[in-house]
């Protein structure tokens, strides 16, 4: 077997950072996951096996090193390092649409309120919703669209969680510099949403007010308004933790270790892949904020928004949600 035919492998995991991430065994089901995927990729001539192609691929993932320093540690090059990562994130991306999925089935929703409620007391939650930036190497043609409010090149990825932490939905493939809301109208998960009619999202300030998308009230007056604003920044809160836990547990994507030294294409699949990860994991029994930062929170700011493009209808559900269960 892989693990006694490599003795430098075996040790790595043993006493590395990998192991203390993962286990062994969530490694040894990963391997399997992917076995069919990687071994179809790999050419005979050079072939390198399953279990090292997961192994210096997690190890990138989690370590934020780079490929040179981390094929040194498990005894390959960098060029077969670069194979390596590049295969595992193209099998978990094949992976994703298993591990992320929006379920919109009558009892997973009921569940889904019944969790989000014993957070802080929202009702009829059924996702949270983010868009967040990862920062990446300036694309090789200069595009200003990478570049986000910030100054920096990034690509923008919309998540969606439920209460555990668990991704129900994440699209990587955003050029930095649009804007939240316009993200999440081209996005595939927009199609899926727009239609629900029982229970809803939350959104931060950034986003327009929906029937299917709960967000603060910009100047509650009220102390009903004051505690919905309460309740919902405690719940939406989840999401940004979740993805301050992905980036800790999978440091390439934490931009204070350096950005991605790659395209945006090869960027978004890297994160894909990390989220698929994180899903796995938490799937496997592995709690999501473990390793969890504890930055402050940015305050995001209000969506400077046109009359034209107010929903009364979701100021009037709005309001009812207040009137029954803040007041």
């Amino acid at each position: 077997m892989f693990w006694l035919a490599d003795k430098r492998c075996m040790n790595h995991i043993k006493h590395g950072h990998i192991y203390s991430h993962f286990g062994l065994e969530f490694i040894l089901y990963l391997v399997e996951l992917l076995r069919e995927g990687l071994c179809r990729r790999t050419q005979r001539s050079r072939a390198i096996s399953p279990e090292v192609q997961v192994l210096a691929a997690l190890g990138f993932y989690t370590s934020g090193s780079f490929q040179t320093s981390m094929g040194d540690t498990i005894g390959i090059s960098q060029a077969s390092m670069s194979r390596c990562v590049s295969n595992v994130t193209r099998a978990l991306v094949e992976k994703a649409p298993q591990f992320i999925t929006f379920n919109r089935d009558p009892s997973s929703r009921e569940e889904s309120f019944q969790e989000f409620q014993r957070v802080a007391g929202f009702p009829g939650v059924i996702g949270v919703l983010d868009c967040v930036q990862v920062a990446i190497k300036a694309p090789n043609s200069e595009d200003s669209s990478y570049v986000n409010k910030k100054g920096f090149h990034s690509v923008g990825c919309q998540l969606v969680c439920d209460a555990r932490g668990l991704l129900l939905s994440a699209e990587t493939c955003w050029p930095g510099g649009l804007k939240d809301t316009v993200v999440l109208e081209r996005s595939a998960f927009y199609k899926q949403v727009q239609d629900t009619e029982e229970g809803w999202l939350l959104g931060d300030r950034r986003y327009p007010l929906r029937k299917w998308l709960m967000t603060p009230v910009d100047c509650p007056e009220s102390p009903a308004e004051l505690r919905y604003n309460l309740a919902h920044s405690a719940t939406h809160e989840i999401v940004d933790r979740t993805f301050r836990a992905i980036q800790t547990r999978f440091k390439c994507l934490d931009g204070t270790k350096g950005y991605l030294q790659y395209s945006p294409e090869r960027s978004s699949s890297i994160l894909l892949a990390c989220c698929v990860l994180h899903n796995a994991s938490l799937q496997s029994g592995l709690d999501a904020w473990t390793l969890e930062r504890t930055d402050p929170l940015e305050q995001p700011e209000s969506l400077e928004q046109r009359p034209e493009d107010r929903d009364s209808q979701a100021e009037d559900l709005r309001r009812q949600l207040i009137l029954k269960h803040f007041s």
